[in-house]
C-alpha cells in the first residue's frame, strides 16, 4: 500500500506539536517563503522562453553585476512577504539596507534574510541554482538603527533553509529539529516530504573547492588539499574526489546528501574583505543546516554560528561539511 504523502504544512504542524512548540506565525512565514520559491522555480524553468536570462544592467551592494533573475527573484520574495503580518523587517543580499514592513501592513515577530538566487552567474548555462533563507526573532524593544536588529549570531536562528532549482525543485529545511527534504510535486503545486533527518557522514573522501585559487590559499588550506590530492600514497592513505559546481546551494546540497567538505576559505584575494561568502545570507543558514545534520561549519579559526555580526553584508571564510574533515582543517589553522 503506497505511503500517504506528507505535505509541508502538515509536517510543520506535526513537527512543532511534537516538540512542544506552537509557532503559527513561523509556520505561515515558511509557507509564504516556499510559495515564493515555487514562483521563482517556474520563472527559472521557462528560461529563455520567459525572457529572464542575461544581465539586468544593475549591480548590488557588493559591486556584482545582477542577472535579470536576481532582480526578479528578489522582487518575488519581497512582494510575497510584506503583507502577511508575520515579519517585522527583511533583508536581502541584493539590497543595500534592511527594510521595514510597509506601514499599511501588520507587523510580526520575525526577521527574514535571504539570498534570492544563489549561483545566478550559472543561470545562463542551465546549472542548478537556489534560494537561501534565514529567520531570526525580532527584538521586542528594538533600539538604534534597523540593521542592528539583524546583527544576531547564527545560533539565534529559528529556521534556515534553501530551495534548489534543479531537475526537480527541492526544499531543504530546519526549524531546529533536524534537516528535512521536500520535493515539489509540480502537478499538485505542493512540497511533499521525501526525506527525514538528513545526516552527514563524519568522514568523507570528497572535497569541494575552487582550485583556480590555489596560488592564493593560506598554508593550512594548501596543506589539507595537497594531502587529499596525494591520495593513497599520501599521509591520508586514501584517494579523494573533487567536485565543484560554483553554486553554493548545489555544492552544499551534495554534501548534505552524501558527505564531503565545502570550502571557500580566506585567501589573498578575499582577505581584505574578510572572506568571499556573506555571513548573514549564506554562511549562517547553511551552517545551521550542516550542524543540524551532524556536520560542522567553521571559518578555519572559529565556529561560524558563534560569530557576532558587525554589519549586514559581512563576509566570512567558509569550511563546512563532514565533521572530522572540518575539524582537521581547523586544527591545521590552529597549528596542528
Amino acid at each position: 500500500m503506497p505511503t500517504k504523502p506528507v505535505f509541508l504544512t502538515q509536517f510543520l504542524i506535526e513537527e512543532m506539536r511534537e516538540h512542544g512548540e506552537q509557532m503559527p506565525d513561523l509556520r505561515l512565514l515558511i509557507e509564504v517563503v516556499t510559495r515564493a520559491c515555487k514562483r521563482i522555480s517556474i520563472a527559472i524553468g521557462k528560461g529563455a522562453l520567459g525572457g529572464v536570462l542575461g544581465e539586468a544592467g544593475t549591480g548590488n551592494i557588493q559591486g556584482e553585476a545582477q542577472k535579470k533573475l536576481d532582480v526578479l527573484s528578489n522582487d518575488i520574495l519581497m512582494e510575497a512577504n510584506e503583507w502577511g503580518g508575520h515579519l517585522a523587517a527583511l533583508a536581502s543580499e541584493e539590497m543595500d539596507e534592511a527594510v521595514m514592513i510597509p506601514e499599511q501592513f501588520p507587523k510580526g515577530g520575525y526577521l527574514l534574510l535571504f539570498d534570492p538566487l544563489d549561483g545566478s552567474s550559472n543561470i545562463d548555462v542551465n546549472i542548478s541554482v537556489g534560494t537561501i533563507f534565514s529567520v531570526l526573532r525580532a527584538p521586542r524593544r528594538p533600539t538604534g538603527p534597523l540593521e542592528e536588529s539583524f546583527l544576531q549570531a547564527g545560533t539565534q536562528q529559528v529556521c534556515a533553509g534553501y530551495a534548489l532549482y534543479g531537475p526537480s525543485t527541492q526544499l531543504v529545511l530546519t526549524i531546529g529539529t533536524g534537516v528535512h527534504v521536500f520535493t515539489l510535486d509540480r502537478e499538485l503545486g505542493s512540497f511533499v516530504l521525501t526525506q527525514r533527518d538528513l545526516r552527514i557522514p563524519a568522514d568523507t573522501q570528497e572535497f569541494s573547492i575552487n582550485a583556480s585559487n590555489a596560488r592564493h590559499w593560506e598554508a593550512p588550506v594548501k596543506r589539507y588539499i595537497d594531502e587529499c590530492l596525494a591520495g593513497k600514497d599520501g599521509p591520508r592513505g586514501k584517494d579523494f574526489n573533487m567536485r565543484w559546481v560554483a553554486s553554493m546551494v548545489s555544492d552544499v546540497h551534495r554534501i548534505l546528501t552524501r558527505g564531503g567538505v565545502f570550502m571557500y576559505p580566506l585567501d589573498a584575494k578575499t582577505k581584505a574583505q574578510g572572506g568571499k561568502l556573506r555571513l548573514m545570507y549564506e554562511a549562517n543558514p547553511m551552517s545551521m543546516l550542516i550542524e543540524q545534520a551532524g556536520g560542522a561549519a567553521s571559518t578555519g579559526r572559529e565556529r561560524i554560528l558563534a560569530i557576532k555580526p558587525g554589519k549586514l553584508h559581512q563576509r566570512v571564510p567558509v569550511i563546512m561539511g563532514s565533521k572530522n574533515e572540518v575539524e582537521r582543517v581547523a586544527s591545521y589553522h590552529a597549528g596542528g
